[in-house]
């Protein structure tokens, strides 16, 4: 059986960056940007603020899904973010 797959994308409170991820534990991947154990670029840019994401019910529907937005312009993504989230709050509470 296949495991379900979350796209993510944290924002840095700073300077605005962004960073697309996926994982199959959003909770636990989210512990690791948060505690500076998730990828060097997280935390060199300070991008732990959760402001989207997306589930699969299968990891590899969302690393597909990853690929093509990492690929997407800036403006795309914020039109994304702004879809569902207008203030950029962080939304890492839905996921206690």
């Amino acid at each position: 059986m296949g495991r379900r797959g979350y796209v993510h994308i944290l924002a840095s409170q700073r300077n605005g960056t962004l960073y697309t991820g996926v994982t199959s534990d959003l909770a636990g991947r989210l512990l690791q940007h948060q505690t500076g154990s998730g990828s060097k670029f997280a935390k060199r840019y300070g991008v732990m603020r959760l402001v989207w994401f997306e589930e699969h019910a299968w990891v590899v529907d969302a690393i597909k899904r990853e690929k093509a937005i990492k690929k997407w312009p800036r403006r795309w993504k914020i039109k994304l973010i702004e879809e569902n989230n207008p203030h950029w709050h962080d939304i890492a509470w839905h996921l206690l």
